[in-house]
């Protein structure tokens, strides 16, 4: 029996790895090399999301600092690279239902908002390059989410209408994108889904484990 969805696109950072110990980690460096006080990791999930500049932003913002962006951003990278492969971990399920969808012959994909340079090293540390056909990160086009331009490229490239296609999320920002691309959307109810009331909220499904995906 084929699969309903021939291609499906996962976000990475809240959907497929909890990394947010290691974002925290990365932006409180920063705010120390500023001799800003440190923030709770509750706090710096809340703006996870929208790309690493907007992270920062906002974390300079709540600490009433108007250091400017430009200056803060190159040792954020620092930081970032040093603490990206610190603990991160896959959420229970992601592999076996990795695993099912392969089997089923859906394409994968992976569009998120984390600088491009940064997913590779750890999609190959987590063990789970090889299952994705395409990757974009937050620079590999001129817009990002929650814009659906990414969506939509990603699904031309593998020859797939956007409403034929599924896009996989946990945040706002992933089903404000899948609207715009007019691309139907699954979300988990664990990650980082601020801004979403999950139980009124117009997805295809929202799951507790990515496991329930084949079942879709």
């Amino acid at each position: 029996m084929s699969y309903l969805y021939p291609l499906v696109i996962f976000d990475l950072d809240g959907t497929l790895v909890d990394s947010a110990a290691d974002i925290a980690e990365a932006l409180n460096r920063t705010l120390e090399d500023w001799q800003l006080p440190r923030v709770p990791e509750a706090t710096v999930l809340t703006w996870i999301g929208d790309g690493v500049r907007r992270l920062v932003e906002q974390a300079f913002t709540a600490a009433r600092s108007d250091i400017d962006l430009d200056r803060v951003m190159p040792g954020f990278m620092r930081h970032y690279e040093a603490c990206l492969l610190r603990s991160p971990r896959l959420y229970d399920g992601v592999v076996p239902a990795l695993e099912a969808l392969r089997a089923r012959n859906v394409t994968l994909a992976i569009c998120t908002n984390k600088p491009s340079a940064m997913v590779a090293p750890l999609l190959a540390h987590l063990g789970v390059q090889d299952f994705f056909a395409m990757v974009l990160g937050g620079d590999s086009l001129p817009e990002r989410k929650p814009s659906g331009v990414p969506l939509r490229h990603i699904a031309a490239a593998f020859g797939v209408a956007t409403t034929a296609a599924l896009m996989v999320g946990d945040s706002i920002t992933d089903y404000r994108a899948a609207v715009d691309a007019g691309m139907p959307v699954a979300l988990v109810r664990y990650g980082y889904p601020r801004g979403l009331d999950l139980d009124t909220v117009d997805a295809v499904a929202v799951v507790d484990d990515l496991r329930s995906l084949p079942g879709l």
